[in-house]
């Protein structure tokens, strides 16, 4: 028995000694001037002009900045698609002819991460051939994107869905073709054969496409490869695993440079952060060893209480799966949340909106800072969680997440204080992606398109 258990661990120093801990940061290899895409894989872009022309003042209201730091009243100045100036009230040190819009009695705030979402993810009494269909599950995502930047949320992190569908939602958002926040996706998620998500998968059902089944540590490096081939912005594994496969997954991702988050429960959540997971999803059980570890070795976490609040107010708990043998509930799940906040564990915010539920924002995401509150979080520091801190679990705070000069121009503007009542997010009246105003009034904006000239007419 001593023998096996010894062979077992000989087998696996390989893959631990020489492991990649971290993603590999791509950005020591470039020079300060260097141009790359505004996602985790920062590829090399042509330089010039990013975002529409000319300045845009916010002016006459309060700016939150994300930073942490108090509210005040400030100006807020934005050119093409960065952040040019935070200014004291009363200063107008801008150009003669920028856009000035008043938002006096509005708070101005970074725009909000959803960390979570599966964005084309089907609803009750869909017919099957609709659920799996590629083109339906398009139509679905752009459809979310609307409902998620209507509630002041300008970047989601796509977790897991079909085949390449949020890629190409992604680049429709970034060329500003639909309305929608910036999109961050991990492709399929990856588990091991009959894995969470993986229970009796087959052609007819409803996350097929969505899942990728692997077997071995070569193959979880494989398809890993396989998602970094289709776009992959991040790398989403899930229990059930080994813990040879869950390292070769990992070392495989951080060498590609992408970070890892894992939806694991009980013991493998502790044998994910050995192997160096970024984050973890989920309040699933882990023991006071495995949220020390996780303390220790920097790993985040995204704990998303409110979707599984509502399994509980709608089925009473969470049933026939075996990727949740264990028991749970609201209380359990606040504590876990709260066993992190002690233990100085860094969290963002996520809702992981499955089924129709998407129809519940902005509440449903107010009600996950609620959890947050609830948890021992102040008002302001739950705002942070939703803006600065998810920006660093992304791996983009040198991008998003804050107000600050040079960072992107993704705003949001509400009536209210929010940092003194968060129900006050759902005030939204002005939200800006990338220097673009996406919605105004509370509205989804989209600019009348500009007619390209017809070719010159022949002689007949």
């Amino acid at each position: 028995m001593k023998l096996v258990a010894i062979t077992s661990v000989l087998a696996l120093l390989p893959s631990l000694l020489f492991a990649q801990t971290r993603p590999e940061d791509r950005r020591r290899f470039f020079d300060e001037n260097e141009v790359t895409t505004d996602d985790l894989r920062r590829i090399p872009m042509p330089p010039g002009p990013r975002g529409p022309e000319g300045v845009l003042v916010l002016r006459g209201g309060r700016v939150f900045d994300g930073t942490g730091s108090p509210a005040i009243a400030a100006t807020l100045v934005l050119e093409r698609n960065q952040v040019k100036a935070v200014l004291e009230a009363g200063v107008t040190d801008w150009p003669a002819d920028a856009r000035i819009i008043d938002v006096s009695g509005h708070t101005v705030l970074p725009g909000l991460i959803d960390l979570h979402t599966h964005l084309d993810y089907t609803e009750p009494n869909v017919p099957i051939e609709q659920a799996v269909n590629p083109t339906d599950a398009t139509l679905r995502g752009v459809e979310r994107l609307r409902f998620f930047l209507e509630s002041g949320v300008t970047s989601v992190r796509d977790t897991g869905s079909k085949y390449d569908v949020p890629f190409r939602l992604k680049q429709w958002v970034r060329d500003n073709r639909i309305p929608g926040p910036r999109v961050f996706a991990a492709g399929q998620l990856i588990t091991g054969t009959g894995g969470h998500g993986a229970e009796g998968l087959s052609p007819r059902s409803q996350l097929y496409g969505a899942i990728r089944e692997a077997s071995g540590p070569d193959d979880w490096r494989e398809a890993v490869r396989e998602n970094f081939k289709n776009g992959a912005d991040f790398i989403k594994l899930s229990s059930h695993y080994t813990r040879e496969e869950v390292a070769a997954a990992i070392d495989e991702a951080h060498t590609l440079g992408l970070r890892v988050t894992v939806d694991a429960e009980t013991f493998y959540i502790g044998w994910a952060v050995e192997a160096g997971a970024d984050s973890i999803e989920h309040p699933l059980p882990r023991t006071d060893e495995v949220v020390a570890m996780m303390s220790d070795r920097g790993v985040y976490s995204v704990p998303t209480l409110t979707t599984y609040s509502y399994i509980f107010d709608l089925s009473g708990g969470y049933y026939g799966s075996t990727s949740r043998r264990f028991s749970f509930s609201k209380q359990a799940n606040l504590d876990v949340l709260r066993r992190m906040k002690e233990a100085g564990i860094k969290m963002g915010i996520g809702t992981d909106l499955v089924m129709d539920w998407f129809r519940f924002l902005p509440s449903s995401y107010i009600s996950e800072l609620e959890w947050f509150v609830e948890a021992g979080y102040t008002l302001p520091e739950a705002l942070v969680a939703a803006t600065k801190d998810s920006a660093e679990i992304l791996g983009l705070d040198d991008k998003l997440g804050t107000l600050e000069p040079g960072k992107l121009a993704d705003v949001l503007v509400v009536s209210g204080r929010p940092d003194e009542d968060l129900r006050d997010l759902a005030n939204v009246e002005i939200v800006i992606r990338d220097g673009h105003i996406v919605i105004e009034d509370g509205r989804v904006f989209v600019p009348r398109h500009e007619p390209v000239p017809e070719p010159p007419a022949r002689e007949r």
